[in-house]
């Protein structure tokens, strides 16, 4: 299937590896031109090279941390500049420290917001004029599966990505009439290096018991996910909150 994105800029923060890299990979080999950023020189070197060999648009990359509000619009303003526009954007934010409500103080649920909500309004606010310009703008913020059914012990991801969510529905009203599209994935247990934690010592075949499917995600599945989002044939899809976890959520709201 042709996605239409032959042609299409399209951004992709924290794409240094794992979910991030996945998406800038599926867009790059849909024919779109491609700008990445990440917080570590090296591994960002590496994306930039798995990234470019993947499709034939040209790709950008600028080590940037997304949780630096200013940097963030910053970058995608250069790439709006270098690129001659922006049609895609997925904004992609890191984790948060887990642990249960009392173990923070109000200061770290400050923190969660500054890491992992206001980067995707500092990105999106700075891109919506590029979104708008063409009518065919796609928006995809990238959350958490906590969105639908918060953890207990990760209290701190529910707060701030709650909030993505609120953000991107409204954004639904703000950019409708100029055909832009705004969603949210919600990603599950994928086999990524923040998954698999210090070491690689994370028992991923005992996290994939937790899952319907049997199995946990990788990061060409939620790549796919998003690339098809990001498509022409998405363009009567906004306002989505869509769960990529293999069933592992079981609320039924």
């Amino acid at each position: 299937m042709d996605l239409g994105l032959q042609g299409r800029v399209a951004l992709v923060s924290a794409a240094s590896s794992g979910l991030g890299l996945g998406v800038a990979t599926a867009l790059a080999a849909e024919g779109a031109a491609v700008s990445i950023c990440a917080r570590t020189p090296a591994t960002l070197a590496a994306a930039h090279a798995t990234v470019d060999a993947a499709g034939p648009g040209k790709v950008l990359s600028e080590v940037v941390d997304v949780t630096d509000h200013d940097a963030a619009a910053g970058w995608v303003r250069h790439s709006a500049e270098q690129l001659g526009g922006v049609d895609v954007l997925v904004a992609n934010t890191p984790g948060v420290t887990h642990g249960w409500a009392e173990d923070f103080a109000v200061a770290d649920y400050r923190a969660a917001l500054d890491s992992s909500l206001l980067p995707h309004v500092a990105m999106v606010l700075e891109a919506a004029p590029w979104l708008r310009r063409e009518g065919f703008g796609r928006v995809v913020l990238v959350t958490s599966e906590a969105v639908r059914e918060p953890a207990p012990h990760n209290v701190l991801s529910g707060v701030a990505r709650v909030g993505v969510l609120a953000f991107a529905r409204n954004l639904v009203h703000s950019f409708g009439s100029s055909g832009v599209t705004v969603n949210v994935l919600a990603p599950g247990y994928h086999a990524t290096p923040a998954l698999k934690g210090p070491g690689g010592v994370t028992d991923l075949d005992e996290l994939a018991t937790q899952v319907p499917l049997g199995r946990v995600g990788d990061a060409a599945d939620f790549g796919a996910l998003a690339a098809f989002l990001a498509s022409r044939q998405a363009a009567f899809v906004t306002g989505a909150l869509l769960l990529a976890d293999g069933g592992h959520t079981a609320g039924l709201v």
